[in-house]
């Protein structure tokens, strides 16, 4: 008898903040990418469609990119709520956003077969998580990354619907607008 599967980071979300393109479970024309625990590191799997192409034969590198942002706040997401003690599924999730994303495209990814995209705990402090992800296809490594993921923002964190702030959102960060281009 085989083991359950491990249960999806981003189907622990909160509904106000499931909505990503990437791996929102409530964007019903987004990508639905799921991140689960495989021991030490974390896993989600994706087949590309076939308009997602860069040339015939080969996936946007966008997409790749974007399997890799997404992958990577998931596993933020996992491991501040493992270092919490908790696990998947205990509670919502904690929510992660972006603070850089570096992508090295190491070979074409192919179209038609399964991306494996994995994801690895570099280092974890209150201000931030840096994880290492990389996209396989067919057991052949196509992209490496290095990704920061900050707790959410308490400006972009806030639920309209239940009017508390959702966990792992920076309580002292106010969500400041940029000024203006010069003209």
């Amino acid at each position: 008898m085989s083991e359950p599967a491990a249960k999806a980071v981003q189907d622990f979300y909160p509904d106000d903040f499931a909505h990503c393109y990437g791996c929102g479970r409530l964007n019903a024309h987004g990508l639905q990418l799921k991140t689960r625990w495989e021991g030490d590191e974390t896993v989600a799997r994706f087949t590309p469609r076939p308009f997602d192409i860069a040339v015939p034969g080969f996936v946007y590198g966008g997409l790749v990119a974007s399997l890799i942002d997404c992958h990577a706040m998931g596993t933020a997401a996992a491991a501040a709520d493992r270092a919490a003690g908790r696990e998947v599924g205990d509670g919502p999730a904690s929510r992660f956003v972006t603070a850089a994303l570096r992508v090295d495209f190491l070979e074409p990814t192919p179209l038609g077969p399964v991306l494996e995209v994995r994801g690895r705990l570099k280092e974890r402090t209150e201000r931030k998580t840096v994880v290492e992800a990389w996209v396989s296809a067919e057991g052949r490594v196509t992209a490496r990354a290095e990704v920061v993921a900050v707790p959410m923002p308490a400006g972009m964190a806030l639920s309209e619907s239940a009017g508390t702030v959702m966990p792992g959102a920076s309580q002292g960060s106010e969500r400041k607008t940029p000024p203006p281009p010069r003209s």
